[in-house]
């Protein structure tokens, strides 16, 4: 299937490691001009060094601490300088924290509120006067659940995620532009591995997941870039999962 996407633009960021870094690979190997963007710029430089190889377009690097004041601002206007105008942008860059007592101070739940919410909803205001002058955009948000299992400050975050991007997709849809949440269930990544011990990976495997088994980065990136491309044009203002069954919730 062609997705169409040959000549298009995108900034993806949290690209240096995990699913962010797979759905850059996915876009670039479909003939996508990246920015690509983290923190760490030797594991960017690494991503660089693949995509060239496989014969993509070298992308540009932005090393940025997106949580620093005016990141958000500062990152789109170094994507748009790389790449003329932003098409495409994968909000990846977020992380979960682990459950917090009910008198936490108000600087934890402000920093993954911060983290997980303000910044991506900042950096997708940023791009989108991009989109709406070409009348086309792609707007793909790496979320979570927001069913909490406990008192996690990362839950309402990813509902404010979800609640904002529906929101969005009823006032952009008239340019062409399509909003969408994917909420990835257990996903093998760094992250994945440095969290959960083999022990538990393997209980949840066995009783918790219907598929049986942690998902790849690669099977949410296909998911990401095919939203990315003509193909899901009429695909916008969902959450969808990818998780293998893992979710009990059938709405």
């Amino acid at each position: 299937m062609d997705l169409q996407l040959k000549g298009k633009t995108a900034l993806v960021t949290g690209a240096s490691q995990g699913i962010g870094r797979c759905i850059a690979k996915m876009l670039a190997a479909e003939g996508v001009k990246l920015c690509i963007a983290a923190r760490r710029k030797n594991l960017l430089d690494d991503l660089a060094k693949e995509i060239t190889a496989a014969g993509g377009i070298a992308p540009a690097i932005v090393e940025v601490d997106i949580m620093q004041d005016g990141a958000p601002q500062k990152l789109a206007d170094a994507a748009r300088a790389a790449l003329g105008h932003v098409d495409i942008l994968v909000n990846s860059a977020g992380g979960s924290r682990p459950a917090i007592p009910i008198d936490a101070p108000e600087e934890e739940w402000n920093s993954v509120m911060t983290l997980n919410f303000v910044r991506v909803r900042q950096l997708t205001h940023a791009v989108l006067p991009d989109m709406i002058s070409n009348q086309w955009g792609r707007i793909i948000n790496l979320s979570g659940k927001s069913e909490p299992d406990a008192l996690l400050a990362a839950t309402p975050a990813k509902a404010a995620i979800h609640g904002w991007s529906k929101g969005l997709s009823r006032t952009v849809g008239k340019h062409g532009i399509t909003v969408n949440c994917l909420a990835p269930g257990r996903i093998m990544s760094e992250q994945i591995r440095r969290k959960y011990s083999p022990e538990f990976r393997a209980h949840e495997e066995q009783n918790e997941i219907p598929l049986g088994r942690y998902g790849e980065p690669e099977e949410i990136a296909a998911m990401a870039v095919f939203l990315a491309s003509s193909r899901g044009s009429y695909v916008t203002g969902t959450v969808i999962p990818v998780d293998g069954g893992m979710r009990r919730f059938a709405f």
